[in-house]
Formats: structure tokens, sequence, C-alpha cells
């Protein structure tokens, strides 16, 4: 049954909650964003069901936990029977699009042994409405660079091949991550790129996305996910752009602690995997570059870092409004849902570090989410604080598009405020880690309820069940203080742990052998 409510679902890629200026964010301008969340409903406390791409973009895609989905970790591929929300709302009538980053099968892919890089070796669009991919009747796809096989990688080499040198290589010659370092401070993946903003992915993807959208008549109800690659790491915005953010008049993050004996005295009191990786010796993200010591990472770096970002969120921000401004265009705004959100958070130099892995802190876990009903709903805007999770988004456009919430789902829809979300049941948010790589194992599960944060470890190379971190998000905001060990909060901990226990999806990944409740 179409209801005559559009869907457009923004993304971007480790994106902080603080990069936006709705969200108390101070250098990235983003007034696009910014008008979304004043006229819409802005979720001050949401996070994903895992804090890296696959398995997050899994969640989104199913409105499942990732022990349900099974994509445990970047590399696994979302199987093909996977449900896809999007099928849902196409057998309701929507027509259906994903363009710019989808990222529910590797990337890494020379045998072209996945669909999304068979589509993009191709060099043409995908429009298969008798075959959808994963429920979406067109799919353009990209990633970080031209690297890949994927559309956007195709465009470049056939229209503008002088490009491709300019972005970061993203391996090195060992097809190994690469650690090089660049810009005036070499910090690592960082790099000045020459390209030309008109052919930056962030522009492709939305001029992409407007071609497709004026493609279609103006009575069809559609579902449109525009999936910016940005601004996850390498960073290497196009250098024209540069000046919007001059890196040396920015002030060092909140979260960076620039003596060094206090920052790893706070490392120190977290799980013992957070000191290996500062000290370089425990790599268990694989987009970390295995050759780099975070402790050797000097405070301006941190800023230049900071400032390539801020850059690449600002010309999100602006893509965002050129389609906006083609969907008014088109007569579609007051019919118009928007949902913006991203994958997962980018440490960007909190407690001395960059990028993202096993660490289940605000930097990675606390998650732009902003909801703006269309205005023909009539709906109030407002501030959630309650705790909810990308697995609601399915729901989330089950609901706009006006069909039962599909019953493969875990979580209800997102609260339009906060007495909804006491309706509805949103009282915590689960977030699970599995990671083998390179012979180095950590499992980590997380609730957070009630301003708590609450992480058990399970057996792994560095960690034993029975450890875990404790943090109190009223009162140490920066998560710098573990009182897992607190006995003031003993009765606390083990209540969150219960609930977190009876709260989390079966554990049908090969964790068996571990010594953890089930």
């Amino acid at each position: 049954m179409i209801m005559g409510r559009k869907i457009l679902f923004i993304t971007t890629d480790q994106q902080r909650y603080d990069a936006l200026g709705c969200n108390g964010g101070t250098i990235a301008r983003t007034p696009n964003i910014d008008a979304l969340s004043r006229a819409g409903i802005t979720f001050d406390r949401a996070h994903p069901q895992n804090v890296v791409c696959m398995p997050s973009r899994s969640t989104m895609i199913t409105g499942q936990h990732v022990s349900t989905h099974g994509v445990w970790m970047n590399g696994v591929p979302l199987p093909e029977d996977a449900p896809s929300i999007a099928s849902d709302l196409r057998r309701a009538g929507y027509t259906t699009a994903l363009i710019g980053k989808a990222h529910f099968e590797p990337l890494l892919d020379p045998f072209l042994r996945f669909t999304e890089n068979r589509m993009g070796n191709q060099r043409k669009t995908i429009d298969n409405p008798a075959d959808p991919h994963r429920g979406f009747d067109h799919m353009e796809l990209s990633t970080h660079g031209a690297v890949g096989q994927l559309h956007y990688s195709q465009w470049v080499r056939d229209n503008h091949p002088e490009a491709i040198a300019g972005y970061y290589r993203v391996l090195d010659n060992e097809l190994q991550v690469n650690a090089q370092g660049g810009g005036d401070t070499n910090a690592p993946q960082l790099k000045v790129n020459p390209i030309p903003t008109d052919w930056y992915h962030t522009h492709w993807v939305a001029q992409q996305t407007i071609n497709w959208l004026n493609s279609l008549p103006a009575d069809k109800d559609w579902f449109c996910w525009m999936s910016f690659p940005d601004p996850h790491h390498p960073w290497d915005p196009p250098a024209s752009e540069l000046h919007r953010v001059p890196w040396r008049e920015l002030d060092l993050p909140e979260g960076y602690v620039e003596d060094k004996s206090k920052r790893e005295k706070i490392i120190d009191d977290k799980l013992r995997h957070w000191r290996g990786w500062y000290d370089g010796t425990f790599v268990s993200n694989y987009e970390a570059p295995a050759r780099w010591v975070p402790a050797a990472m000097t405070a301006d770096q941190v800023r230049e870092v900071n400032a390539f970002t801020h850059v690449e969120n600002e010309l999100i921000d602006d893509a965002i409004g050129d389609v906006l401004n083609a969907i008014n265009a088109r007569g579609w705004s007051s019919d118009l849902d928007v949902i913006y959100t991203t994958d997962h958070g980018e440490f960007q130099g909190d407690f001395g570090l960059l990028f993202k892995g096993p660490y289940h802190v605000d930097s990675l876990m606390r998650l732009p989410l902003i909801w703006r009903p269309a205005p023909s709903a009539k709906t109030a805007p407002a501030r959630v604080s309650a705790p909810v999770g990308l697995v609601s988004l399915a729901a989330t456009f089950a609901h706009i598009a006006g069909i039962d919430r599909p019953k493969y789902t875990e979580a209800p829809c997102l609260p339009v405020d906060d007495r909804d979300a006491q309706v509805l049941g949103h009282e915590r948010v689960l977030t699970e880690w599995d990671s083998v790589l390179f012979g180095k194992i950590v499992h980590l599960r997380t609730i957070c309820r009630d301003n708590w944060v609450c992480t058990a470890a399970l057996d792994g190379t560095m960690n034993k069940f029975g450890e875990g971190e404790l943090y109190d998000l009223v009162n140490d905001p920066l998560q710098h203080v573990n009182r897992w060990n607190d006995k003031s909060v003993r009765a606390l901990r083990d209540e969150l742990l219960s609930d977190l226990w009876a709260n989390l999806p079966a554990q049908v990944l090969p964790l068996r052998n571990m010594d953890a409740p089930v």
C-alpha cells in the first residue's frame, strides 16, 4: 500500500556524533544537516550494533543484531538470502536504489566472487527490477578512492584516469594496509589530493542520486539509500577545499589527552587490548595499519587529521543540500522522510588513537542519527535521550511506508520522542564485537542503559571472561574512569550484565568454546 511518503536514507562512513553542528560540533559547518535536525527528531544516544562497516551495514538492511545476520567482522559477506527491508518496500510498491557505498560484501575482490564488484566491473548502472540485488532496483556503487571494480572507480578510469594517482594508496606493496603518512605533519593515511571537487566521490554520489531521482515519474514512491564513503580514512579530500578548515588553527579535541603519562594511565585502566594497540603490538582491525604505532602520534597530526576529516564533513553537507534542492524542484519535499546516520564512529585523536576497532566508547559508538519525518506527517521536532540502535532502522522504514514491521526484525521503529521511546520499549542498546586477525582474538559484548555503558570481555588473546569496562556517561562523559571493579557500583554492574545476557540474540557464531553465557 503506497502512502505517498518518499524515503531518503543518507549514510556517511565512520563519522562521529560531534561532527555536526546540531550535536555541538564547532568545526565543520553543516547547515543542511542541522536544518534536518531542527525540523525533525535528533537522537542523542544512538549506537551501532558493531563498530566496523560490514556488520553495521548488514544490521541497517536486515534490522537484526550481528549474531543473527552472521556478518561478525569485515570480510564476512552478508548471505545472499538474508532479509532486506528494501525487498519489503519493493513489494509495497516502492522503487528502490542504493547509490554510493554498500559494503555488504568484501570490497577487495579481484576474482569478482561477489555481486557488488561484478556490477561495477560491467561499467554500467544496474537496473534489474526482475532480479534486484538485496531488493534494490538500481545500484551504483563507490568506495574510498578509485580502487577496486565499483562503478565510481570505473567512471574515474574511463573519464579521468589522471585523477587515480591523487588518491591515497590504501594498500602498500605487500598488500597490507598502508601506514604511509602525508600532509604537513606526516599523519598516517592522509594525503593532499589534487582531484577537482566535481570528480571526487562525494560529488559523484550526490549527482548520481539526482540523476536517478530525475528519471522517476512524479507520482512514483521511492526509497533511496544515498551512501557517502567519507569521512572514513584515508583522508584525501580535494586540495582546493582544504582552506575550509586550516589545521594549524584547530584546538585539540577534548578527548585527546596531551599529557603522555596521564593518557597512558587512562588506557591502562581499560581492557588490556587497548594498551596493546596503543603500543603498536596488537592490531585487531584490518583497516588500521599494522606498522603504525599510535603512541608515536603527535598533537599536530591529530589536528591535521581532524581538519581533513571536517573538510570531508562539509563537502557531504554541501552534497546533501544539492540533493534536497533537486527533490524540492520535483515537488516531493512535503512528503519526504529523511533519515541521516553513519555506520560507526572514529577516534580522531581520542585517547591518542585513530581509526576504529574493539573499543566500545563514545568515539566509536555514539552516532549521529536524525529522522526528519515528512512535513505532511506533522510530527513535532524533538531530541530523544533514550538509547536506540541502528537495528531499528528497518522497522522505521516499514513504519514510514505504512507496512507491517517485518517479522525478521529484532527492534521496534525509532521513537518520535522520549515518551514514545518508553512505550516502544527502547530501554537498552546492544553492541557486539568479534575479531580474529593475525592470530589475535577479541570478543566483546556491550550494553548501554540508564546512562551507563557496560562491556563484558569474553575469552580472547589479551582479555578473559570476567573482565570488562563500566562507564558513567553522566559524570564521566569522556569515559576515562573504568568502574568495572568499583565495589560501590558492583550491584549496578551485575544488573547490567544480567540484562545484557538476557537480551542478546542467541550466539550462533563460532564462539561456542568460550566460557560465556549463551
